[in-house]
């Protein structure tokens, strides 16, 4: 994988250490970062008053082969940088009333209320279907959202009876993948369904007669290569500093499967929670009802 270049980030440390006339350069680029992405090689050169050979000099010292290249790694960072860089700051006189309400608790309710709506019971119910008569169940997520839900589902699941872990390593996902029969379940999460390590493992699993079930945006490579697909497709808060909307939903989302799958198998369920529950008695003993492993 080839490694992703900041250019923001390299104009910024570099500012004040390129040669005269390539600062030039560097100064009018910070200040016109959108509109250098589309300009000529030209007119770049004349605008800040130097020389083209000049210009690509600036643009090798980045590390790039030539302009052609400063241009498309530039608007490939600009994508996914313009909301850090042009969004409104928070106020320092911002109360903690404002925080809970408005930028936390606020949005995550609202993100449920979305999540409730949308959610198909007919997948929930064909999910718990398949879930529940999984010999094992493998989470697989990648990245920092979709590793946290699939770790919090396979905490849930093992509790049920039904082994169950996370794994969020791509090369490990494939190996565990590989070892995978028709009595077995791969349970894929991901906000977009475009990591190719998911994609992959759900290949393999397949081909050895595993099912896949993907918690995931619908019209997705992952989605394609799944038996069962959750579908889900939240909206993302501008605000970049409000909670994202997927993670919640996803956590839900578990949670409402989880508790299709013990539904579905009671006496199981309700003996493998007592005894998890008597396990834990002389590290946190009984003080009234208490979530499981505190």
């Amino acid at each position: 994988m080839q490694p992703t270049a900041d250019i923001i980030s390299l104009l910024r440390s570099q500012s004040g250490k390129f040669p005269n006339r390539e600062q030039q350069v560097a100064d009018y680029v910070s200040e016109h970062l959108e509109a250098v992405t589309t300009i000529a090689l030209s007119e770049l050169a004349e605008n800040v008053g130097v020389s083209e050979p000049t210009v690509i000099r600036f643009c090798r010292t980045l590390g790039c082969d030539g302009f052609r290249d400063f241009k498309m790694q530039l608007a490939q960072n600009l994508a996914v940088s313009m909301q850090y860089l042009t969004s409104e700051d928070i106020s320092d006189d911002t109360t903690a009333a404002d925080v809970l309400s408005n930028h936390v608790l606020g949005v995550i309710i609202d993100n449920l209320r979305l999540l409730r709506d949308q959610l198909s019971s007919d997948q929930v119910d064909q999910a718990a279907d398949i879930l529940v008569k999984a010999r094992q169940i493998a989470f697989l997520g990648v990245g920092g959202g979709s590793t946290t839900v699939a770790f919090d589902a396979a905490n849930r699941f093992f509790r049920l009876g039904i082994p169950a872990q996370s794994q969020s390593d791509g090369y490990l996902q494939r190996m565990l993948a590989s070892t995978l029969g028709p009595e077995d379940v791969i349970f894929a999460i991901s906000t977009s369904g475009r990591p190719t390590e998911l994609i992959h493992s759900a290949a393999i699993a397949r081909q050895y007669g595993a099912k896949v079930i993907s918690l995931t945006h619908p019209d997705s490579p992952l989605a394609a290569e799944s038996d069962l697909v959750v579908a889900i497709d939240m909206p993302e808060n501008p605000d970049i500093y409000k909670p994202t909307a997927t993670r919640h939903a996803f956590l839900a989302t578990i949670d409402v499967i989880a508790t299709a799958v013990a539904r579905r198998m009671p006496n199981q369920a309700k003996e493998k929670l007592r005894r998890i529950r008597s396990s834990l008695l002389t590290i946190n003993p009984p003080t009234g009802r208490q979530p499981i492993g505190d």
